[in-house]
């Protein structure tokens, strides 16, 4: 199963980045207006050291108090108002980045609905989990603050060298003397940091995945006794994920001790020439103490490089993954096709559903296996219904999927009352086909909501009554709220048997044209699926179905039976047609088939 992609290629954080504009257009205004602000607060603090120059040249020098308390009111008033504009950035930002959060989530979630079924067998929901959650938060973390201040203290460092230059320029090219070697750290570091972050955000993912999967397989872990070996795969996975965040930490210390300690060496080289000038008279010692307060005042622009960079690359990073997902084609949502409208001259042979040639081949195999259905032609009469047979991996659930477009075949076409499905939208065709699968599942959300999922958003009570009582559902009135009732995560809190019933249910409930069963009885006990079959004979009489089916008292549901074997229909007659005819499928009923589907 995929979960990533190769990190390896060159990619620019910048142009990386920049996919984002399209989310933050909207806040522009307001982002723009707190990077203004936070730039103006910078510029305010760089004013302190001119201040301090005046007093120690004028008030302290001249030994005048006033002065002194003048200049400590306006240190003061300074210091508030930047605070208030750093405040003020902060409020600017916090609505519109939640927003720009939101609709990222949003516009995942609603894609990730419109992904065909094969990119979801590939992709591990925990990789998903990590690109919604923990990805889309680093971003509007990098959008909060990083981003911002990237652009602030790079102009607050390009004033400060201007200031400082201006003051004394040999004092200024001292101060600039760590300047190559810190840039040359910094290219160093981006790259070997962004390999970092991408593994780690990855495995971040893996580790998601586990967990999600122990959540939801308790009952198998706890039933089989594996507790340990997932704990042991859990923390091989944490090992792992915890020496990649070493790693990061040890890059990101080795850049931050190179980029603390020359500025820290260019300061004390710079405070040993200062007062020597000040000492030979060159130098006034109320510039020496602006100079070096400049200077002070730079210490964190220069030193949240390394750390605004780190963050950066890991929103790089994240980017990057979401929108590996987001780039993924979805489903094409195509209105019908001219050609393939009947407009009543559909010839009566065509009516009802019917495979034409059909071959397939999953998406991720290998282009020389075999295809797993091959030349498979079945006509299914209007108001008919077939039962599907075969052995195990025989491809009877893979042939099913195909009707909703759940897989594209490979080739050949399927028709629907001669109408090729591919020229319908897929909302057009699955509200003509409902499907209820071996496996069923529901949602957390009431009994009645997952049972109208099946219909069309106009079903009622009365439907939703119907629905109940062909599925032999009436357990659901003696639940505590009846169909109020919210069921548990994937209806855990319901029986095998309970659930299969919903599941069947919800496939009738917006009574069909075209019914694909895939061996919706198989949980049941013998005397509820007789009351089911009896029920479900009326519901077939009104609709085209496929049905899978493994037990005769199934496929006696049926008006005929197609025999699939090794991916082709082997015969096609009556179930007793079959008995008398065909070995395999007389086998097969006979309930002597070795090993389970």
């Amino acid at each position: 199963m995929a979960t990533t992609s190769a990190p390896a290629r060159n990619r620019s954080a910048v142009r990386t980045l920049l996919r984002l504009w399209p989310y933050v257009r909207p806040a522009r205004a307001r982002l723009f207006t707190a990077a203004f602000v936070a730039i103006l607060a910078s510029s305010v603090g760089l004013v302190i050291p001119l201040v301090l120059k005046w007093m120690v040249d004028g008030p302290v020098a001249d030994r005048d108090p006033a002065g002194v308390w003048l200049g400590a009111l306006c240190l003061l008033l300074l210091g508030f108002a930047e605070a208030l504009l750093f405040g003020l950035r902060r409020w600017l930002v916090a609505r519109p980045l939640a927003h720009v959060e939101a609709s990222m989530r949003a516009d995942l979630y609603r894609h990730l609905q419109r992904l065909p079924v094969s990119f979801h067998d590939r992709w591990a929901s925990g990789q998903l989990l990590s690109r919604g959650m923990t990805d889309l938060m680093l971003l509007r973390m990098f959008l909060a603050f990083p981003l911002t201040f990237l652009l602030v203290n790079g102009v607050t460092i390009v004033i400060g060298v201007i200031i400082m230059l201006l003051q004394d320029w040999t004092l200024g090219l001292v101060i600039l003397g760590p300047a190559v070697p810190v840039m040359v750290t910094c290219v160093v570091f981006e790259k070997r940091y962004a390999e970092v972050a991408r593994r780690a955000q990855d495995q971040v993912g893996d580790l998601t995945t586990v967990v999600e999967e122990s959540v939801l397989g308790i009952r198998i872990i706890k039933g089989f006794g594996r507790h340990r070996s997932q704990a042991r795969a859990f923390r091989d996975l944490s090992g792992k994920l915890r020496g990649t965040e070493l790693r990061k930490a040890r890059l990101l210390a080795t850049i931050w001790g190179v980029i603390v300690t020359l500025p820290e060496v260019a300061i004390g080289a710079a405070l040993v020439v200062g007062v020597v000038q000040v000492a030979d008279g060159g130098l006034s010692a109320g510039t020496l103490v602006a100079f070096l307060s400049t200077a002070l005042a730079l210490r964190w622009p220069v030193e949240s490089i390394g750390f605004l960079l780190a963050m950066s690359q890991e929103a790089a990073t994240a980017t990057e993954r979401y929108f590996e997902v987001m780039d993924e084609e979805v489903e094409e949502a195509e209105e019908r096709r001219a050609a393939a409208v009947g407009s009543g001259s559909t010839a009566l042979e065509d009516k009802g559903l019917r495979f034409h040639d059909i071959q397939f081949r999953y998406p991720d195999a290998p282009p020389e296996s075999p295809p797993v259905l091959q030349h498979i032609d079945l006509h299914i009469r209007p108001g008919e219904s077939m039962a599907l047979v075969g052995s195990t991996g025989s491809g009877k659930t893979t042939l099913t999927a195909l009707v909703p477009r759940l897989y594209e075949v490979t080739s050949g076409r399927i028709t629907l009352d001669g109408v090729d499905i591919t020229g319908l939208s897929r909302q057009a065709l699955r509200a003509k086909v409902a499907v209820a699968f071996e496996e069923p599942t529901l949602f957390s959300a009431a009994v009645g909501d997952n049972v109208l999922m099946g219909a069309d958003g106009t079903a009622g009570t009365a439907e939703l009554e119907r629905a109940l009582a062909v599925a032999q559902a009436d357990f659901v009135h003696a639940l505590p709220q009846g169909a109020d009732t919210q069921v548990g995560e994937q209806g855990l809190s319901l029986s095998g048997g309970q659930r299969q019933r919903l599941a069947l249910a919800r496939a009738v409930v917006g009574q069909p044209e075209f019914l694909v069963l895939d061996d919706p009885l198989s949980a049941l006990d013998v005397h509820t699926e007789a009351a089911v079959e009896a029920a479900l004979r009326d519901v077939l009489a009104d609709t085209t179905a496929l049905i899978v089916a493994h037990r005769p008292s199934t496929v006696l549901l049926a008006d005929r039976v197609a025999l699939l074997s090794g991916g082709r229909i082997a015969a096609v007659g009556t179930h007793h047609e079959l008995l008398r005819t065909n070995a395999e499928y007389a086998h097969l009923m006979s309930g002597e088939e070795e090993g389970a589907r």
